[in-house]
């Protein structure tokens, strides 16, 4: 919930201040919350693997970003104006967007739990089960899906992107020796 609530107090760029440490310190609790949800998830859905992996994608690609940021001397992970993935730059040159998404995932996360009856059900099952009720449920779980795969694909390109950059600093790095 506190990921929630940091993302719409941030949609307004006159708000929030920025600092390396407020970056990392940012990126930290946000992980914490989302790896909170995501390992109470795989412990209420079959298969919990499913979980655990879009855990692992999670903190993979942002400790890859905030490292390889920080290789070239970038002073945030969200400066991606040389990236030449158009959904990349539209996901962090845009605060709204990002912030649908990132609320988006958390709110779908929590929907999830709060939708779960037993340890065996299928996250598929009880998705549509909850869709079937009304225009409204459809509606929603439609964008909230929608805003998680957005997410979920910039977390892809960004660990492709962020593992790119740290290779071609160590090679850059080697040529200079």
């Amino acid at each position: 919930m506190r990921d929630v609530l940091w993302h719409l107090i941030h949609l307004f760029p006159f708000l929030g201040s920025v600092s390396t440490f407020g970056a990392v310190l940012d990126m930290v609790t946000d992980r914490i919350s989302t790896a909170g949800l995501l390992v109470i998830l795989s412990q209420v859905y079959r298969p919990g693997f499913t979980f655990l992996s879009l855990l692992a994608l999670d903190i993979a690609s942002h400790w890859l970003q905030m490292y390889s940021t920080f290789l070239v001397g970038k002073s945030t992970h969200k400066d991606v104006k040389d990236s030449t993935n158009w959904l990349f730059k539209a996901y962090y040159g845009n605060r709204i967007f990002m912030g649908y998404c990132c609320i988006a995932c958390e709110v779908l996360y929590l929907t999830l739990f709060l939708l779960a009856k037993n340890q065996t059900e299928s996250m598929t099952n009880v998705l549509m089960d909850a869709a079937k009720q009304s225009l409204v449920y459809s509606t929603l779980l439609a964008l909230l899906l929608f805003g998680w795969a957005i997410k979920q694909i910039v977390n892809i390109i960004q660990m492709k992107t962020a593992a790119d950059a740290c290779v071609l600093y160590d090679i850059n790095k080697k040529r200079k020796q």
